[in-house]
């Protein structure tokens, strides 16, 4: 099976919108998938964001079910490929988790840049959607690197 873990700071803006819109994104063949998401200084148990939630609604996307979750070692074991959205993300993981350090990219790394999504959190609706623009167009651009990717070994 496929997997991908999305990953941002608190896990309630970035990574479950990364996570909708990639599941809409493979949602014909979402049978083959695990997609999910988690936060590399998260909370536990906490909603995404009012804007998170609107801009996704606004696609179609229903991530109202979405609860924030610190990642842990089990779950970068668990996913082929880890997608971070800053580069002190992938070095706080690579760090923590050297031997799976080889799973973890940057999601601008997906389309040959070395550039972070910036954290929408705190701002205007423009910038969340901004930033759901910029992940979907990272995902769609970069959609083969990522299959290759989440297939592991």
């Amino acid at each position: 099976m496929k997997s991908v873990l999305f990953v941002c700071t608190a896990n309630i803006c970035r990574s479950p919108m990364a996570m909708g819109l990639f599941k809409q994104k493979v949602k014909a063949e979402l049978i083959d998938w695990r997609i999910e998401s988690a936060g590399v200084w998260a909370g536990e148990g906490y909603p995404a964001t009012a804007n998170a939630l609107k801009v996704m609604a606004e696609r179609g996307i229903n991530i109202s079910d979405h609860r924030s979750r610190q990642i842990t070692k089990e779950m970068i074991q668990e996913f082929n490929l880890i997608l971070v959205m800053e580069k002190g993300h992938k070095e706080a993981l690579k760090y923590e988790f050297q031997e799976y350090a080889s799973r973890i990219y940057l999601l601008s790394e997906m389309i040959g840049c070395n550039s972070n999504v910036e954290d929408p959190i705190g701002s205007s609706m423009v910038d969340f959607i901004d930033t759901a623009n910029e992940i979907e167009q990272i995902q769609d651009q970069g959609f083969e690197q990522i299959n290759q990717l989440a297939e592991g070994e």
